[in-house]
């Protein structure tokens, strides 16, 4: 019975808190620049409508980053509840870099983001632009930290074994881990990706419902000019990291294409059935030699197969679908993005078909990223930390009916939770464009400006 397997339910709980829990760093690690974005447009130029969207937008910072917070410390937890062996074993290495994470940047974000909320009206505008600062660099310092870490579970370096513990004998190796640097790149830019579509999708809305004011013009630009720019950036930053990946984990690699035999001249999968017991694809569609060219940069590039890793490979169908999810979702935020660039140079704006398009695409980069994060983590399977740890071994002597309690309870509020985010988003973005703030009212930076009070109801 599915009970009775605490090593299963323990990782689908695990899995269900990570889930949770990435969405939200993911939209405030990318956030963060784009608020000192729109603070320093609105420094330099005095026009009302980047400070309208500061003031909406670091609504949903704040909103995003409480639930991370939240998610994050429920989640800690489990490492001592469920997987007593993974910090028995890594410890040592996953307990300093988990540290540096809090004290470099969750503390930085915290403090500074009181001032971006509440300081408007109480602290100099140049304190206010170096709270925002500090916040920005704060978030990409988070994910500096916890990628770090995630990516040394893949390519472990700098290290050695004693008596089944591992110890750190290089820092510097362990940081900059094989896998890492094509992991932070590729997570920043799934992150900005997941901010220029929300950006998108929520001004889209607001202007298909007759909000037309600068300040959504503005953010709707700006979304789909993100879009243009970072999606095709993303197709070849993912394709550096796809080869990295090849060089380190064939085994992952070989499951996300659905290889089977080691090959030359692969072809590239793009439907099937990946059937385990018999060990081939069902009802596959097939491109010749195409995952040979993309995978090697050669129609003749040996591929290595599944078959190769008997016992040591990753669950494939998971891996395989998820992938291609993610490569999925990806082509449409391209096209969608670059369909949007045309629109803004030929009209100066969006239509109404792509504008719908953009709202049924608001969280398209949630979608993307938890498909992504499939791929990597279920990639890494049976390991926890490649070639180091099993994930059989790392499991903590917990029955599984204790576990299928907690993760029912888990999913019953992170359901709840996720729709009462979205539906306060979509709340946040109905009222922007309500003006409720009085010209008298003193701002942080002087005297009110002109007009102001029409883009303060944006907020």
């Amino acid at each position: 019975m599915l009970s009775a397997d605490p090593l299963l339910l323990s990782r689908i709980q695990f899995a269900a808190n990570i889930s949770f829990h990435i969405l939200f760093p993911m939209i405030t690690i990318g956030l963060g620049w784009m608020l000192l974005f729109f603070k320093l447009r609105f420094n330099a130029t005095r026009d009302t409508k980047w400070m309208g969207a500061y003031r909406l937008w670091v609504k949903v910072f704040a909103l995003s980053f409480a639930l991370g917070v939240v998610s994050g410390v429920t989640m800690s937890f489990q490492f001592g509840t469920n997987w007593p062996g993974y910090m028995e074993t890594v410890g040592n290495i996953a307990g300093p870099l988990l540290s540096y994470e809090v004290l470099t940047a969750f503390f930085l974000e915290a403090t500074f983001l009181g001032i971006m909320l509440f300081g408007f009206n109480r602290v100099s505008n140049r304190v206010h632009t170096i709270a925002t600062v500090l916040v920005a660099v704060g978030t990409t310092l988070s994910a500096f930290w916890i990628l770090a870490l995630v990516s040394w579970m893949h390519t472990p370096a700098g290290f050695e074994m004693r008596d089944g513990v591992a110890y750190a004998t290089d820092w510097w190796a362990i940081i900059f881990n094989p896998s890492f640097p094509y992991r932070l790149v590729h997570t920043m830019l799934a992150s900005f990706l997941t901010v220029a579509f929300l950006f998108t999708g929520l001004s889209a809305y607001r202007w298909l419902r007759g909000d037309k004011t600068e300040a959504v013009k503005s953010t709707l630009r700006t979304g789909v000019v993100m879009a243009a720019l970072l999606a095709p950036l993303q197709v070849f930053t993912g394709d550096l990291h796809g080869l990295n990946t090849l060089e380190h984990q064939p085994a992952k690699i070989a499951a996300m294409e659905g290889v089977w035999e080691t090959q030359t001249g692969a072809p590239l999968v793009l439907f099937a059935l990946p059937d385990e017991d018999t060990k081939q694809n069902r009802f596959a569609i097939e491109i010749p030699k195409l995952a040979s060219l993309i995978l090697t940069h050669d129609l003749d590039g040996e591929v290595k197969g599944l078959n190769e890793f008997e016992g040591a490979h990753p669950p494939v169908a998971a891996v395989f679908w998820s992938f291609r999810v993610m490569v999925g979702v990806g082509m449409l935020m391209l096209v969608l993005g670059l369909a949007g660039a045309v629109s803004l140079f030929r009209r100066g704006m969006t239509g109404a078909l792509l504008n719908r398009a953009y709202v049924a695409m608001t969280f398209s980069g949630w979608v993307a990223v938890l498909a992504g994060w499939y791929t990597t983590e279920i990639g890494r399977q049976p390991f926890l930390v490649a070639g180091v740890l099993r994930t059989a071994d790392a499991v903590g002597p917990v029955s599984g009916a204790a576990v299928a309690t907690t993760l029912t309870g888990y999913l019953v509020v992170y359901t709840a939770l996720i729709a009462a985010y979205i539906s306060v988003v979509f709340y946040l973005a109905r009222q922007a464009g309500r003006p409720e703030v009085k010209d008298s009212e003193p701002t942080a930076y002087g005297p009110r400006p002109a007009g102001l009070s029409e883009v303060a109801g944006n907020a």
